[in-house]
């Protein structure tokens, strides 16, 4: 009886959820950081990442919350070693992945890395599948804080499963990992991913343009139109991710760049830079670095916002804040710029009285009172927030 006992209290602990987690405490608000492969994809190496972190040291990102340098696809060997260990290219990545880690640790960054839940990667390089407890070992070795993992060549994997095994081995590889799920939406992972990962892709990846569509890419736009309904998912340590920033890239305009920066701050979304931090005008300087907008998206509530309304070449975005704040974003999809006239009292999830401010125009505006007016460009925003008064 005794001995039955044990083998029943053995297979209790085994069957136990402290024995399949995902690290807790990280990712509280959403990732900020810089991923390589929006520009370069597959082109890239030891001399261009470490080019990169200074850039964006220098650039003023990194004060600004950009902290997670993500090395994406490429970066790998076309074979594993004798032992079936990954290896960085040689030639791009003569030092290893430690050593860039080590560095991008020595100049205040988070180092991320990105494999694929399938056997290769999407640009056929060793995927994880049937290594993930190898694999998360070799990635706590190199000091890893974040691992993308995408989903190519998975077969007729499952997608839950698979996810909750790569969690498991980072989990018992012992090193707290920012884990991103990269499985592209297929598999609605909002309603299951909360406990496997910190952030997954809601959609395909996004494209270098305002509305345009290829055969697995999407123009920002189109990705925005997918988050509608998603915000009941997200919160602090599990974010919906509508994919990496195109901000300053050169199929965007600079109020397509803004309203892009904009509306992904009022959806809570990672803000992974993804343009050539060391060519950056003005102006993009000035959108990513803007600490209004950052607020917006860092805010400590970690509420995703929600389209409040749309009409015919107007929409209207609203994110609760933190202390009572209200963020509004009023949207221009049309290609005419319009006149904005806003009657405050129709925007009824404000109650009460507000101070009104323009986070772009960095101007104080008064009170929610009355009507509200203001020119908007084509494809670009005005981003409000409005603080009660007390």
């Amino acid at each position: 009886m005794k001995a039955k006992y044990t083998l029943a209290l053995l297979l209790i602990c085994l069957a136990s959820p402290l024995a399949a987690q995902k690290f807790e405490g990280l990712a509280a608000t959403p990732p900020m950081g810089w991923n390589s492969w929006n520009t370069f994809q597959g082109n890239i190496s030891e001399s261009l990442i470490k080019e990169m972190a200074d850039a964006i040291v220098s650039s003023g990102m990194q004060k600004a919350g950009y902290r997670f340098i993500v090395i994406d696809d490429g970066w790998e060997a076309p074979e594993r070693d004798a032992q079936g260990n990954l290896v960085p290219d040689p030639t791009r990545f003569p030092h290893g992945m430690k050593a860039i880690g080590d560095y991008l640790h020595s100049r205040g960054f988070l180092f991320g890395i990105h494999n694929c839940a399938g056997t290769k990667t999407c640009a056929g390089l060793p995927g994880g599948r049937g290594h993930e407890f190898q694999d998360a070992r070799a990635y706590a070795s190199w000091g890893v804080d974040y691992l993308k993992y995408d989903w190519c060549n998975h077969g007729t994997a499952n997608a839950e499963e698979t996810y909750k095994t790569m969690r498991d081995a980072l989990h018992a590889a012992g090193r707290p990992i920012v884990f991103s799920l990269c499985e592209w939406g297929d598999n609605k992972p909002w309603t299951w991913a909360r406990d496997v990962g910190h952030l997954w892709r809601t959609t395909g990846d996004i494209m270098d343009c305002y509305d345009c569509q290829g055969a697995y890419s999407l123009g920002w736009k189109f990705i925005l139109e997918l988050q509608v309904g998603l915000e009941q998912y997200a919160g602090p340590g599990h974010w919906n991710d509508p994919d990496m920033l195109e901000v300053g890239n050169p199929g965007l305009n600079e109020a397509e760049s803004r309203a892009h920066f904009s509306l992904w701050a009022m959806l809570a979304a990672p803000l992974m830079a993804g343009n050539d931090a060391r060519k950056m005008p003005e102006q993009v300087r000035d959108i990513l670095n803007n600490p209004e907008v950052i607020a917006i998206d860092q805010d400590a509530l970690g509420k995703q916002g929600s389209r409040f309304m749309k009409h015919p070449g107007k929409q209207i975005w609203s994110k609760e804040l933190s202390g009572g704040d209200w963020a509004v974003c009023f949207f221009n999809d049309s290609d005419e710029a319009v006149q904005l006239r806003i009657d405050w009292a129709h925007l009824s999830f404000l109650k009460g009285a507000y101070r009104v401010r323009d986070v772009w125009q960095k101007k104080d505006l008064g009170r929610n009172e009355g009507e509200f007016r203001a020119p908007l460009p084509s494809h670009d925003v005005v981003l409000l927030r409005l603080t009660p008064v007390k």
